[in-house]
């Protein structure tokens, strides 16, 4: 069976990323998850931790692996033998960028085909960013994130800045 990939930055993992990676592995049956390692954002986890808890949030799922990785995702997904790329959007502002990195993934690659799922109503809302503000002003992420993901947030939030 040929994996698909669902590539993000992950930082951190929230509720809506289980439910795509939950629903994709459903659909395709072998889901590969890769931690980005995007140089030009400034991350809150590393990618080591994102992975760790990627794989904690995702443990219950058959059929899922987690990996990392730098540079290129057409590049990962040669290297990964996968061809599908997946990726969740919330809104049409989601779509619009989606729909770009689709392209231009098509184009350095042609046969690597997007598939887009569309979050449900009770993540849609939900963005990592919108999470890591929460958490840094000591509101409670409970409900938007996977609990070892909650409690690292809560952690992270509280130590000082150096």
């Amino acid at each position: 069976m040929t994996p698909v990939v669902y590539p993000g930055s992950f930082d951190p993992v929230t509720k809506g990323h289980v439910d795509v990676v939950r629903r994709a592995a459903s659909v395709f049956g072998k889901v590969i998850v890769a931690v980005a390692s995007n140089v030009r954002k400034s991350a809150t986890f590393s990618v080591e931790e994102r992975v760790q808890m990627l794989e904690e949030a995702l443990a219950g799922i058959p059929g899922v692996v987690v990996d990392a990785f730098e540079g290129l995702l057409v590049d990962y997904l040669d290297h990964s033998g996968a061809n599908v790329v997946i990726r969740g959007v919330r809104a049409v502002s989601d779509y619009e960028s989606e729909f770009q990195m689709a392209h231009m993934n098509r184009q350095l690659r042609p046969g690597i085909e997007t598939v887009f799922l569309v979050a449900g109503p009770e993540e849609f809302f939900i963005s990592s960013s919108a999470v890591k503000e929460v958490a840094f002003f000591g509101g409670d992420v409970s409900t938007f994130v996977p609990a070892c993901v909650a409690e690292r947030l809560r952690v992270r939030m509280s130590e000082p800045i150096a």
